[in-house]
């Protein structure tokens, strides 16, 4: 009798501590899950000024009225770990002062860490200037007027705001990738016979003309939210113009958003030598402004077509490094850039460029960096990544000038000579850096945890 006691208790405990296990591995898996759901949302506000407003891209000039309205189009997502904004505004640039002003106010108010926090213009050269010059003040100080604070003041808070909204409406959410190709571009470092470039057209000149795509579609499968990556300079429109205006991005970007039914956001790629094939006009209707529907948005809305349903599944995880490389030995510097730069015990300086990674899943790799960069640059980054979705964010989180290829400066010209503060070296130092990030930390800290994510 003792012995089938002992027999029933033993058995009782067993049972006991298989249920315990059933319940932890559950609760795990409740947990593990919980985490996994990708949430999204998008936000979409006009920021387009009721006064006339200093125009930023040539030289000073004031807008007269508005050709088409501008905005900022906030795109949260949320893995469950992981909460990541990336925002995009129609703006030509702002300096990296800017940047981490607001960034920083967002960390206080949200807790959301800057390096989760991306916020690119789309590089109009139709909208106002916003916040202090930055760089533009040591590169084009004969181009400065003082600026009004009202709308820069607007514009913050409009973002600050737009966020909120976005963060308190977060739902499910799938998220997809793709490519697509257009022409809506051409080189424009022109060469002339004595070898020396210029501001023009070069047909015969390196360009990128893929179109990169992130979809974020609801639980049902419409559509939340397209960002298009393509690199384009915002000059349709010349110094003639004074209408405010979104430019070739933000009329493409409009024109998309009407056919599928959910705001996209523009985001620049490697423009910092590739216009649009019409540059400079005076008028929209002389730049042949609404024919990038059909060059650009057409493309987008063609490539859209081809991509797969998303995937729930979704993980993010984001970085930074920092690139040094030496600066200009004769370059002034702002004062509330300085930690943007280093001056050695020689006297010679550096120059201290974040840049900015984020991971989503295994097959989209995305940086970013505070530059008009030469495509030459992304295109080879994006040839030698390990990741089938690797796309370029350009004029992200401020604006240091341009970066051209060391063989570009042999040409001289406007991105090199005026308004760059790097030397020869500065293109191979920044493809040591993103690869070396891409193929080294982010591959290996990324990739046991997506694993476990598949096994669930």
């Amino acid at each position: 009798m003792k012995m089938t006691n002992m027999i029933s208790v033993y058995f009782r405990v067993c049972q006991c501590r298989v249920v315990c296990v059933v319940i932890a591995l559950v609760m795990f898996s409740l947990n593990a899950f919980s985490q996994g759901k990708f949430r999204a949302s998008v936000v979409k506000i006009d920021i387009t000024p009721s006064d006339p407003q200093n125009l930023l891209g040539y030289g000073p000039r004031n807008s007269t009225g508005t050709n088409d309205p501008i905005f900022h189009k906030i795109v949260v997502m949320d893995d469950g770990a992981t909460q990541f904004i990336l925002i995009s505004s129609d703006i030509c640039l702002v300096s990296p002062a800017e940047y981490e002003k607001v960034a920083s106010r967002i960390q206080k108010l949200y807790g959301i860490d800057p390096v989760n926090v991306w916020w690119t213009m789309t590089h109009t050269h139709s909208a106002p200037e916003v916040g202090p010059p930055g760089m533009y003040a040591i590169y084009l100080a004969d181009r400065l007027v003082e600026i009004p604070p009202a709308y820069t003041e607007m514009f913050e808070q409009k973002l600050i705001d737009g966020i909120r909204e976005a963060r308190e409406n977060l739902a499910p959410a799938r998220l997809a990738a793709g490519w697509g190709f257009s022409q809506a571009n051409i080189n424009r470092r022109a060469l002339d016979v004595d070898g020396k470039a210029s501001l023009g057209l070069n047909p015969d000149g390196p360009v990128d003309r893929k179109i990169g795509l992130i979809r974020i579609d609801k639980e049902d499968g419409t559509p939340m939210a397209l960002i298009a990556n393509y690199a384009i300079h915002g000059t349709v429109l010349g110094a003639e113009n004074t209408l405010i205006s979104g430019d070739a991005p933000g009329i493409v970007a409009e024109y998309v958003e009407e056919k599928i039914g959910a705001p996209v956001l523009f985001v620049n790629g490697a423009a910092g030598n590739l216009a649009p094939i019409y540059s400079v006009y005076p008028s929209p209707r002389a730049g042949h402004l609404g024919q990038f529907r059909v060059l650009l948005g057409d493309r987008i809305i063609d490539a859209n077509k081809k991509i797969s349903s998303g995937t729930s599944q979704v993980v993010l995880q984001s970085g930074a490094a920092t690139l040094e490389t030496p600066r200009k030995p004769e370059l002034g510097w702002p004062k509330e850039l300085a930690r943007f730069n280093r001056t050695a015990p020689d006297g010679a300086h550096y120059v201290r460029m974040p840049v900015r990674f984020l991971r989503i899943n295994n097959d989209i790799g995305i940086w970013s960096a505070p530059l008009e960069l030469f495509c030459e640059i992304s295109n080879e980054i994006r040839d030698r990544s390990p990741f089938e979705f690797t796309f370029y964010y350009g004029y992200t989180n401020g604006w240091l000038g341009y970066m051209p290829t060391k063989e570009e400066f042999q040409y001289g010209g406007y991105e090199v000579e005026r308004v760059s503060p790097f030397t020869p070296r500065a293109g191979d130092d920044l493809k040591e850096t993103v690869l070396g990030y891409f193929e080294g930390r982010i591959k290996n800290e990324m990739a046991p945890r997506s694993a476990g994510k598949k096994k669930r």
